[in-house]
């Protein structure tokens, strides 16, 4: 089944880049439109304040008829030199006084100044498809007691319009080829920026289950990295020191499964090599019995930590008074004591909420670990600490200190230290490992401390609620 993948980085910071740089380019070409087509008319409404000032000075001399008439003249002399210029005067009546030849007013322009005082500026198209910007307002003549007339003034426009859409066409053409130039330019950008993770990438896939030493490179690493880095380093640590430990349990659960099954198959070789009796079978057959039961008993115990591992243990809880099952566990174990003349004690005490089989059997088995490694002569006890939040439970034993390079990886599966402390063959080698699994279950710590020719394991375990 294939994988979905999304769209890469690259493409979208790209696609994020373009769109970007068109958006302000847009924005810039609308502004920079908008403040010519303002200037534009700026000038435009200068021309035309500055006629109709003209046209209503005019107007202000006329104070007979006869002036009335000269008016047309007047204006016609006024335009002269101004291209694109057209101005008309309308009388009370309708009238047109004066009218500049081949341009026909809206009458929305002429009937604006009876709306308002104020001049506003009326673009319209001639019947030629000539643009035009005009003004009206209400002049008085000199004449008493005539009404005012209206007069409007308009100038050509078209090379305004020919330039801002000859502005609007270079606008888009640059937008386009600035969006397709700044996304070339934020590819290479984006390709160089992450050209570190290929590089991590290249590195992560010479890494192989030989090679988990191997690990990223910070140097030349760009900051914004750098904790990515860091953390691939600390999962390829990880990743090593499980697969080592994986490694060795493998080797040593194939060493320790060697030996019984050997002596298993030459114990059944030489008895099938002749005739026996059935008292010589009676005897290979309970003897094979015991390495069977030995077998039985590593796995069951592989099991239960693997099921520790995964946190599949499913707990009792009950308070328990710790002092009474150091005491059972003390009365247990002293006929083995005092076989090897060992001094086995125990004091204290403190309550925990746990699961009482489990805390028997992690204490049991921290005694008959002690018990296999003091020599003749020598002490075990168990002290129990009650702290304010957690129980300590101290099992120590006199006898050879254990080099500081051993104590850190003593509670591994089937770990060995030096002769002083191997196994004998009535250990399953997963007595600690097992110690440590209860105590981790029970959300404690176990930890081990060895110094002056004493031994101390030490469990940490939560106070009862």
């Amino acid at each position: 089944m294939r994988v979905k993948q999304g769209a890469s980085i690259t493409l979208r910071l790209t696609v994020l880049f373009a769109l970007a740089s068109t958006v302000v380019l847009l924005m810039l070409g609308y502004l920079i439109g908008t403040s010519v087509e303002r200037h534009f008319e700026e000038q435009d409404m200068e021309i035309l304040s500055g006629k109709l000032e003209l046209t209503q000075h005019a107007l202000e001399k006329v104070h007979s008829e006869r002036d009335l008439d000269n008016i047309p003249q007047q204006l016609d002399d006024s335009l002269i030199g101004h291209v694109g210029l057209a101005v008309v005067v309308v009388a009370p009546d309708g009238q047109k006084l004066f009218a500049t030849r081949g341009i026909e007013f809206p009458q929305a322009l002429l009937d604006r100044p009876a709306q308002t005082d104020t001049a506003h500026p009326l673009v319209w198209k001639s019947a030629q498809g000539t643009p035009f910007r005009g003004i009206s307002v209400m002049v008085k003549t000199g004449i008493d007691g005539a009404r005012p007339a209206t007069v409007a003034v308009a100038t050509d426009i078209s090379h305004h319009e020919y330039f801002m859409a000859s502005f609007r066409n270079t606008l888009w053409l640059f937008v386009l080829l600035a969006a397709l130039l700044t996304g070339f330019l934020g590819w290479v950008a984006v390709r160089r920026g992450l050209s570190p993770l290929q590089a991590i990438r290249q590195k992560a896939e010479s890494i192989t289950a030989r090679r988990l030493d191997a690990r990223l490179t910070s140097d030349s690493i760009p900051a914004e990295l750098a904790d990515l880095v860091e953390t691939l380093n600390a999962m390829l640590s990880r990743l090593e020191n499980s697969f080592r430990r994986l490694s060795d349990f493998s080797a040593d659960l194939a060493h320790e499964f060697r030996t019984p099954i050997s002596n298993l198959m030459t114990q059944s070789q030489v008895m099938l090599s002749r005739t026996r009796t059935p008292d010589e079978y009676r005897d290979v057959l309970a003897s094979n019995i015991e390495e069977f039961e030995r077998l039985s008993h590593m796995v069951a115990d592989m099991l239960f930590i693997a099921k520790a591992d995964e946190g599949q243990i499913v707990l009792s809880r009950e308070t328990m008074a710790l002092a009474q099952v150091a005491e059972d566990l003390v009365e247990f174990h002293r006929l083995v004591a005092e076989e090897q003349a060992v001094s086995l004690t125990s004091s204290g005490q403190g309550e925990i909420t746990g699961d009482p089989l489990m805390i028997r059997r992690a204490i049991s088995n921290l005694l008959s670990n002690a018990l296999r490694h003091t020599p003749s002569g020598g002490q075990v006890c168990v002290v129990i600490e009650s702290g304010e939040n957690d129980v300590r439970i101290v099992v120590s034993n006199t006898g050879k200190t254990i080099p500081a390079k051993h104590l850190p990886r003593l509670f591994d599966r089937f770990y060995r230290a030096d002769p002083s402390r191997h196994r004998d063959g009535s250990s399953s080698g997963l007595g600690l490992a097992i110690v440590k699994s209860i105590v981790v279950a029970h959300g404690g710590q176990a930890s081990v401390v060895s110094e002056g020719g004493t031994t101390s394991f030490i469990l940490r375990i939560p106070r009862a609620a």
